[in-house]
């Protein structure tokens, strides 16, 4: 047993997580998580059919007394986000994620944890495993490459699922149940590569910014977070004081996260490297001032590089760039104006990289409103189009509408009050949820989602707080007591 778990509760969960998190299971790579629940459930007795995306679904019979309640589908998914801080050395495709506890909080070290959604696999080997547990007749659902293109929920086939009712566990705060998700979809720019040698009696200088809290794109859109692309075009843009070339810029990984560190390499006259150095520092004072309260770890630092043969962007493609860069949106675009709180529509500046024949960019739209989204995208493509980038946007996912009078809702409120005394809060929220995607797949799905809580998703900062879990898991097996 690992350390990092030990004693806590509910035991059983515990050790599922632990276990899984041995096994490499990024985005696109489910096989051996698909295989492992598959084994679990042959152990235990249990059917289980896998389609040809690695989705599974594991039937559970109802225990005694139960055989008549209505046939219910718990859902999350095997994938995790395979993100980790640039010093940690650690292979996604082989090397187990090392957890850390550190007082309430479970988190890894030095990478993404996974409990984004690996907390609901546990949860469903724990209750495949305990036949003392109260409940009707069960469909676990484990679904694909939810992070990079909810491929899975994407292939579901009619008669895959039977169930009509269907708690997905994929939120990250306890005692909120949430009815609702927004829909994304994603504009990617991609202008030509084209260089020149770098000039003559220049030095490369490599621009450094990193330290930021990064985050869900979605969950964390406002709360002010610094983004590494547009910082990093700040301090680039002042540096043409300098007469500064760009050679390279890299930024973000993820389009589902706010990008936390970017580099690039610039090459400035060797009499003008002090100024360049000074010019850097100075916005290392300025945006830190700026962001003080949300991102005391920013750093913008410089580095000396050698590079030899040399290229550098032609400076009318530089110059687009960085006003492209400048004039993409970040952040909130809309607050809902129904439900308190509720981020409504907004836009992510996620990743830049330079190829070997073009520079692209991926930014991510966001919308609970369909109407929102579609002019979130005409005006992330109307930038760069006027930046002079060839554009594609992907067709996305589906938002789920709530339904206040949604029956498993009703259930799941008045099995809370009955453990903890007081109200579930009913909530939307704005990132995407497979509910989406399933509803549409299978109308007339009656859903909620619900989870333990969860800090810093998507990034190393991920953490998990333990005693929300132990609340958790009651809850789920007061609502599948009460479930008839």
């Amino acid at each position: 047993m690992s350390e990092a778990i030990k004693g806590l509760q509910p035991e059983l969960l515990w050790k599922y997580f632990a276990e899984i998190s041995k096994i490499p299971r990024g985005s696109k790579n489910e096989k051996a998580i698909s295989a492992y629940v598959i084994g679990v459930a042959k152990q235990f007795g249990l059917a289980s059919k896998q389609d040809k995306f690695m989705n599974v679904v594991v039937k559970v019979p109802a225990s005694k007394g139960k055989e008549n309640a209505p046939l219910l589908c718990l859902q999350g998914h095997l994938d995790m986000v395979p993100e980790k801080n640039k010093d940690k050395v650690h292979n996604f495709e082989k090397d187990p994620i090392e957890l850390v506890r550190k007082g309430n909080m479970l988190m890894a070290n030095g990478t993404t944890l996974g409990a984004d959604n690996g907390v609901a696999v546990a949860t469903y080997l724990a209750i495949m495993e305990d036949k003392s547990l109260v409940h009707g007749p069960l469909e676990l659902l484990f679904t694909v490459d939810e992070e990079t293109g909810l491929t899975g929920a994407n292939n579901l086939k009619p008669g895959f699922l039977e169930s009509k009712i269907l708690m997905n566990l994929d939120s990250e705060e306890e005692g909120s149940l949430y009815v609702g998700c927004s829909g994304g979809r994603n504009t990617i720019g991609t202008w030509k590569l084209k260089t020149d040698s770098a000039p003559k009696g220049t030095v490369a200088l490599k621009i450094i910014v990193k330290g930021l809290k990064g985050g869900h794109s979605g969950l964390e859109i406002d709360k002010g977070r610094g983004n590494s692309i547009k910082i990093i075009n700040r301090v680039l843009i002042a540096l043409d004081k300098v007469g500064s070339r760009l050679s390279m810029i890299e930024g973000g990984n993820k389009s589902n996260a706010i990008p936390r560190e970017a580099e690039a390499v610039v090459f400035v006259p060797k009499k003008d490297v002090k100024k360049a150095v000074s010019i850097v520092a100075q916005w290392n004072e300025t945006i830190k001032a700026e962001l003080s309260s949300v991102e005391p770890d920013l750093q913008i630092v410089t580095e000396n590089v050698e590079i030899k043969k040399a290229k550098v962007v032609k400076k009318d493609l530089q110059a687009s760039l960085y006003q492209t860069i400048s004039a993409l949106p970040h952040g909130v675009l809309k607050m809902s104006a129904d439900i308190k709180e509720l981020v409504e529509t907004s836009t992510n500046v996620a990743i830049i990289k330079t190829e070997k024949n073009t520079i692209e960019m991926i930014t991510s739209q966001r919308s609970s409103v369909a109407s929102e989204i579609v002019e979130a995208l005409q005006t992330m493509a109307s930038i760069f189009i006027l930046g002079g980038a060839k554009i594609v946007q992907t067709e996305g996912y589906p938002g789920w509408k709530p339904n206040l009078n949604s029956k498993i809702l009703a259930i799941a409120k008045q099995s809370y009050k009955n453990l903890y005394g007081k109200d579930a809060l009913v909530k939307a929220i704005h990132a995407g949820l497979e509910c989406g995607i399933i509803g549409e797949k299978y109308p007339g799905m009656d859903m909620v989602s619900y989870g333990p809580t969860l800090e810093g998703v998507h990034s190393p900062d991920e953490k998990i707080h333990i005693d929300t879990v132990d609340k958790f898991w009651k809850f789920t097996l007061e609502i599948l007591k009460n479930v008839n």
